[in-house]
Parts: C-alpha cells; structure tokens; sequence
C-alpha cells in the first residue's frame, strides 16, 4: 500500500497510516547546483515498522537520510514531524534530530576494537565520572550491562569489540544509538547498509535481531542493496528512482522481479543478461590437482568463452582458487596449462602476461585508489603502453584520451575523468575497476563478488560488460554469494568446499534453490569427512 495513495485507491487506508506515523515527511525536495537530488517526496514511518528505501546509486537514498540526520536542509516547503514535533526540512540540524530520536547507523560502524563493549557504548553519551575527573568505571559497566540486557547483546561490557563477530559489533553500534531513548522505543532508527560488509552467516543473526527491535515498538528505516532482505524484513519498501518516489508498497507478495522493475525501470532478465553460447569447445586453461594454501587438488577445465561459476560457502577456498590462478597465492603443487602450453603463476605480473584480469572482492582495499583520479584508476593496468625507454616519460595526452574513451565505452558516470574515484558512487567505482581490466583485452576473467554492494541498476550494466567481453571470446570464472546471480549467468557452476572441488552442476539443474541445497549438502558431508 502507498503512504500518500494506495494502490488500490482507498484513500482511507493511507489516511490511516499517516495518522498513525511517528515520522512524517511531507513534500521533500533538494536541489544542489544543477542536479535535483529529490523532488517532492512524501514518506510515513510507523513504530513497529522496518520500512526499507531502495533505489538504483544517485536516486536520493543518501540525500534524505543526511536531510533527515540534519547534514543536508532540503530546499524550503517541505515538513519533517516527529511524534508532536515539526520542523521546516530546510532547518533541519543534527541536534533537532538528536531532540527527536533520530539516530543513523552506518556501514562504517564507527566502533573501536581495541576497546571494550562499555567503552564504545560511552562514546556516545559521555564516561560517568566520580571525585569530578575520575572516570567512574563502576557505573559504566553497571549502564552497559542493562544494555547489553536491553538489547540483548551476547557479550559482557568488559569484552573487547576485536572479539565480537562483526553482527555483533553492529548489535553494540545500535545500542550505542538508542541509549537515551525510553524502553518504549521512541524516535527513529536508520540503517544504511548494514550488512554489507557481513558474512553470509551473520546476516540471519542481525537481520532476526532488528525484527526483534521492531516487534519491541521502533520504527526503523532499512537501506540496503540486497532485495532478498529487503522482502524478507520489510513491513513496506518505498523505491526512489532519479530523486522521485515511485511507490510504496506492502513487502508481502511484492516479489523481487516486480521490486527490480521499480528499481530500474525493467525486468530482471535485463538485470542479468544472457550470456552468449560457449564459443569454443577447446580448453581455454586447465587446472591439475592445483594444491595452496587451503587448495587441495583441484582440477577443472574451462573452454573458451565459458562463464563458470564457484559455489561456496565462506572459507570453502573459493576467493583462494582466484587467488591462486592470479599468482596472489603460492601453488604448492598441481600444474596450470593454457592453450596447453604449462603457465607458471609466481606473482600478479605473471598472470597478466598471460592475459590473466582479477576483479577482487574487497574493492576498497585490493583495487580502488580512492584519492586518485578516475583517468588514474582506469589507466593504472594498462600504465605500460604509455612509457617509452627511448623517450623515458609517459604520454600523458594519449592516456588521457584513451582513459576518457574507456569511461564512455563502460558507462561511468562521473563529472570529470580529474575527479576523484571517492567521489564516485559504488557502482561507479566498481565499473573503473572493470574498465581498468576489461581494455587489457583478458583471455580469463576471475571475478569475486563483481557486483557485491552495487545498485541493481548498476549490476545490470557491469554483467552487460562481462557479456560483451566473453562474447568477444573471453572466459570468465565467477564468484558470487548469490546464488540467483550464479545460476543467470553460468554456463556451468563447481562446488567448493574445504578447498576442493567437490562437485558440479550443469544445465538445467542450475537454479539458485538447487546451488544453496547441494552447498549445504556438500558442506555438511566435507564436515564429516574432516572429523571421519
């Protein structure tokens, strides 16, 4: 149902659920120089509700969160009423939104793990003191216990964050946030990602812990790229898409395919498109009873213009098996052939040379340059082809040219190829990293997790390079942790567990449910075999 207008035109259930709003946002609009971040947009937010906002990168997520915050002040006109309380949006201040119980938690926790579960639930409301200087460090760990109780952390307030999962450490962000606010759970708490940067396995923990919260009374606003979550936790979902709102709507029988079509404006069979037939039946590369690090005699084949997929759990050896075939992990023994030929694989450079292109899961640490230009970014692999010994610099003009070519050709969206990757949106920055590796012309792409913390509009454009690059005879081994994505876009998917190859699966019993039951499956029974 739509806050302002249901959809089936029962203006009477909409008036009901703005009468019963703790949050009202009421004709929200921001315009920064040349470019309207959001126009006129009207949102309801209930105690008792997980109320996620999805939209595509530049559709006005961040913008309202940072207005609602007080970062930001919206243009004037529009209302912002909390519980008895209103404001102008163009006067919004971050101590309004304290006043009001409006607390944002980050991707980025802002947690310090070399200190105590009570020490960072102090930082956010200051250390009780004794004798006027002392810290009172009795009455600190007195108040972090009834929170920890409160929020039913499973830890003690002397246990160090470095020793708590990272759901866990966001279970103590939370709690740091909603401290002052009364056990009947007033104000407003948003989460920007959250579960980004988790494993797979703690995803469920935080996910049933801010079901828990809701059940308790709070209002929570949920922004996240993963849309499996987002139905799976959401009461409602309202979607923003170039700064408007295009609907809110009941998560119950909503569906992804219809989520993703009011994303992105289209279907999901163009989210994910097809890839084109294997266009030769030879090996492009074989690996040998490959053993390194966790690898344990690993064989497989890929031929040319082969997209196959690696199913696994966290820790199955998957990210290492890309590693290894990148010469980012030391081969202990196995052999690598390509086109027949033996390869060795002693560093990154070998692997290059070879026509070997990495995309690593952890863009910010493994890729991305962020205080470097885009131009630098996307030139930074192919730096080579610039330098002459005879005339010992690089030509800068020609990379330039190249760079802002490459920029066009793989839909980056940016001010300037001067500008700043950290100025870049994720999305955007995740396709310079592609850019950087695609113009290389690569014989073997190893993608882990390509599209991990992307927009689906922004996924539906990356899987459109890798399909053009296979289509021009590149193969491709891919690392997802979603299993629909795996099972769209492999030609065949092998499974890993404990470092091998344990099994495969191939057309037609590629479906995401048959990938998650057999990883289990295989997981369950490698488990065995250890302890056996």
């Amino acid at each position: 149902m739509d806050a302002n207008s249901s959809a089936n035109g029962d203006q009477s259930g909409a008036t009901a659920i703005a009468s019963s709003a703790r949050v009202q946002i009421r004709n929200l609009s921001k315009t920064f120089p040349g470019t309207r971040a959001l126009i006129d947009v009207d949102l309801d937010l209930l105690a008792g509700e997980i109320h996620s906002l999805c939209g595509g990168n530049g559709s006005g997520k961040s913008t309202l969160i940072k207005i609602l915050s007080g970062i930001y002040q919206a243009d004037p006109g529009g209302t912002l009423t909390v519980g008895d309380r209103e404001v102008g949006l163009d006067e919004t201040t971050p101590e309004f939104a304290r006043a009001v119980g409006i607390h944002v938690v980050h991707q980025e926790l802002g947690v310090f793990l070399d200190m105590s579960v009570a020490e960072n639930i102090a930082l956010g409301h200051g250390y009780p003191t004794v004798a006027g200087t002392q810290v009172g460090w009795r009455g600190l760990r007195r108040r972090a216990q009834k929170l920890i109780d409160r929020f039913e952390i499973e830890a003690t307030p002397s246990t160090p964050l470095s020793r708590l999962s990272q759901s866990v450490r966001t279970q103590v962000a939370i709690a740091r946030a909603l401290q002052d606010e009364d056990e009947g759970s007033e104000g407003l708490l948003i989460l920007d990602e959250p579960t980004a940067s988790l494993p797979a396995h703690e995803v469920d923990t935080l996910l049933s812990t801010l079901q828990r919260y809701a059940a308790g009374g709070q209002a929570i606003l949920y922004v996240s790229h993963r849309l499996d979550e987002v139905l799976a936790i959401s009461h409602r979902i309202t979607v923003l898409r170039d700064g408007a709102k295009v609907a809110t709507t009941e998560a119950e029988g909503l569906g992804e395919d219809k989520l993703i079509h009011q994303i992105v404006g289209r279907s999901i069979d163009r989210v994910f498109p097809a890839m084109p037939e294997v266009s030769d039946k030879a090996s492009l590369l074989k690996v040998r009873n490959v053993s390194g690090g966790p690898l344990r005699d690993v064989n497989f084949d890929i031929a040319h213009g082969e997209v196959i997929g690696i199913a696994g759990l966290l820790g199955s050896g998957r990210t290492e098996l890309l590693r290894a075939l990148f010469g980012d992990l030391r081969i202990d023994s196995g052999e690598l052939l390509l086109e027949g030929e033996p390869i060795h694989l002693r560093r990154a450079a070998d692997a290059m040379s070879a026509g070997v292109a990495m995309i690593p899961e952890n863009r910010a640490e493994d890729a991305a340059m962020p205080d470097m230009s885009v131009n630098a970014n996307v030139s930074v692999a192919t730096v080579g082809d610039y330098w002459s010994w005879r005339r010992p610099w690089i030509a800068s003009r020609r990379m330039q040219r190249d760079a802002q070519h490459s920029i066009d050709e793989f839909l980056v969206k940016t001010a300037s190829d001067e500008s700043l990757l950290s100025s870049l949106s994720g999305g955007n920055q995740q396709k310079v990293i592609v850019a950087r590796w695609l113009r290389r012309k690569p014989r073997l792409l190893l993608l882990d997790e390509p599209t991990q913390g992307v927009d689906v509009g922004a996924r539906a454009e990356i899987y459109g390079l890798i399909r053009d690059a296979v289509a021009a005879g590149a193969s491709a081994l891919l690392v997802a942790s979603d299993f629909d994505e795996l099972a769209r876009v492999s030609d065949r998917v092998l499974l890993m567990s404990a470092g091998r190859v344990v099994g495969e699966v191939k057309p037609p019993d590629i479906t995401a449910e048959k990938l998650i039951q057999l990883v289990n499956q295989t997981t369950i029974s490698e488990g065995e075999h250890r302890v056996n």
